[in-house]
């Protein structure tokens, strides 16, 4: 049995039938975080039916379909990726991923499922990689994006669970666009070392400001979140026209509220596909490249550009004290 290091402390290795006690007890840790989105945690509440669920995955592995393997972090399982779908006939694939507490706020999925996409496209030559996610599910959409994968649409209404119906987005990637060109992988140290404590906390910092504007599935985007981890004192610059255009937090809040709450731009999101970041000492930058997509007074529109952020650690934590972005 393989076993591939994965960050410190974390192992990958295949999710067996005979891992069903461990996978039980698991699941029981995870299910207030993953039973909305991940059908088999609702099914799997005691040994006969966690069993069951990790013989179908062996069952499909032998026919060369799906796969199943779980995350292990000193020792204890506390999540894992699959390919839900594996059709090596039409080089298609769909990977999923989940986690429990324990192990979040270290990278772990983003380096598994790298290793699965790596895989899948150098191994056995497949041409495309697919995430579907619930639009609601904004940790997954996050994965998506570190993983530099490009959302390709909505499907309105696609599932239901527990009586609701909801959206559904498909994310891919090309074999072509792995692994990403340019910069480090986001959610990956790169430049000057960096420890995982720290990194985690700049990348939380920046996922909370991306997903501030989010409004896609109906969501209402969160622009209080600005405020939160930016300094008082912060600053924003848009580089996009002939003359820099500085804002303070509330300048540069108060519009984006209006359009992305009146109707004028619905179904946007905005995510970075790489970044670089550096820490010297109390200070720290980061540079990033992302991408954004929704329907601007009824067009759909898509776009990338670039950022870069400056950190400062304060007594409070690491907070963002200024940001400058051009769009390309």
């Amino acid at each position: 049995m393989f076993a591939l290091p994965i960050g410190d402390n974390a192992m990958l290795r295949p999710l067996e039938p005979w891992h069903a006690q461990e996978f039980l007890a698991h699941i029981d840790r995870a299910r207030p975080s993953v039973d909305p989105w991940i059908p088999w945690a609702t099914f799997s509440t005691d040994l006969t039916s966690a069993t069951a669920v990790l013989q179908r995955y062996a069952d499909r592995q032998a026919q060369d379909g799906a796969r199943i393997y779980g995350i292990w972090l000193e020792g204890t399982l506390v999540g894992g990726v699959m390919f839900t779908q594996f059709d090596a006939t039409a080089g298609v694939c769909e990977i999923g991923c989940w986690l429990e507490a324990a192990g979040e706020g270290r990278g772990l999925v983003t380096l598994a499922c790298r290793a699965l996409i790596t895989w899948a496209f150098e191994d056995r030559g497949m041409s495309r990689v697919e995430w579907w996610v619930a639009s609601g599910n904004t940790r997954s959409i996050n994965a998506a994006r570190r993983l530099g994968m490009t959302r390709d649409g909505v499907l309105r209404q696609r599932s239901s669970y527990r009586g609701v119906r909801h959206d559904s987005e498909i994310w891919s990637v090309l074999s072509a666009e792995w692994p990403p060109a340019e910069g480090a992988p986001a959610g990956e140290p790169a430049g000057v070392a960096v420890s995982s404590g720290v990194k985690a906390e700049l990348d939380r910092l920046m996922t909370t400001f991306l997903g501030a504007f989010t409004n896609t599935g109906g969501g209402r985007p969160n622009l209080r979140a600005v405020h939160e981890v930016f300094i008082p004192q912060g600053t924003i610059i848009s580089n996009v026209g002939g003359e820099p255009v500085v804002y303070d937090l509330d300048s540069f809040v108060e519009p984006r509220e209006k359009i992305l709450t009146d109707g004028t731009l619905t179904e946007f999101s905005e995510w970075e596909v790489s970044e670089r970041t550096e820490v010297f000492g109390t200070i720290a930058h980061r540079y990033s490249e992302y991408r954004k997509s929704g329907f601007l007074d009824g067009d759909w529109f898509e776009g990338s550009g670039r950022k870069t952020t400056q950190f400062v650690r304060t007594p409070a934590g690491w907070r963002m004290n200024s940001m400058a972005w051009e769009d390309v």
